[in-house]
């Protein structure tokens, strides 16, 4: 298993980690198999959507706030409660099929980190199976 450590520099951001679970994937020489990518963090998750417009992030964020608003009366005392249900709305965690030493996703997939209380250091675990 590698642990990434990844920077998020917003409140609430998505970053692509997808080039960093395929280098990975290369390190640990997988041609087939299975990718894990799991974030032990309770105010972050982990999706796969499109990467190569960047409106869908942030179209995605708009109707997260939507669902989940900043100023509803929540109880959690540290005030990042919006944080923790939109981390539970995505989850913490994908498997992405391996094949020929690549992440098989779609033309326009990527793996994001979806930051909802940073800024902070998150990490990333990705564990590699043969098949």
């Amino acid at each position: 298993m590698k642990i990434l450590e990844v920077k998020t520099r917003a409140k609430e951001e998505f970053v692509d980690i997808t080039p960093l679970v395929q280098k990975a994937i290369s390190e640990d020489e997988v041609k087939e198999g299975l990718c894990i990518v799991f974030i032990p963090h309770t105010t972050a998750g982990i999706t796969i959507n499109e990467n190569a417009d960047p409106d869908v992030v942030r179209d995605i964020l708009y109707g997260l706030r939507k669902i989940v608003p900043d100023n509803a009366p929540y109880s959690h005392g540290e005030g990042n409660s919006p944080a923790h249900i939109k981390a539970s709305i995505l989850g913490q965690s994908e498997i992405i099929l391996v094949k020929d030493g690549k992440l098989a996703l779609g033309t326009w997939q990527g793996i994001f980190l979806c930051e909802f209380d940073g800024p902070r250091t998150r990490k990333v675990y990705v564990s590699v199976h043969k098949k």
